[in-house]
């Protein structure tokens, strides 16, 4: 699942959205790969972790296969967003609020 952040958030912010995104909706995960991001492995995660049983495992720096693996499904979500743009998209909800690709991220 895709979720859009910004590039100041931090760990508790990154612990927030993941919460209200993800784990209300899905219940919680057995293991979480990260990018070794300082977000995902400081103190607040570490405890996370412990508190809800999960494992945290990290890919590999500069391995070829995870790179790509990331780096294709990065290059895949790009597609779908330009898509998006390009025929003009939009999504209304049943009160007619138009929502932006950001609102749609997690859906993708």
């Amino acid at each position: 699942m895709f979720l859009p952040c910004h590039k100041d958030d931090t760990a508790m912010d990154t612990a927030l959205l993941i919460w209200n995104r993800l784990i209300s909706w899905t219940g919680i995960f057995t293991n979480i790969i990260s990018d070794r991001d300082l977000k995902l492995s400081s103190a607040l995660w570490t405890n996370l972790h412990q508190l809800f049983g999960t494992k945290l495992s990290f890919s590999t720096a500069y391995h070829p296969q995870t790179d790509g693996l990331a780096e294709r499904m990065i290059q895949t979500l790009e597609d779908v967003i330009r898509r998006f743009f390009a025929y003009g998209l939009e999504f209304k909800d049943c009160n007619g609020f138009a929502h932006d690709w950001c609102t749609l991220l997690p859906a993708l």
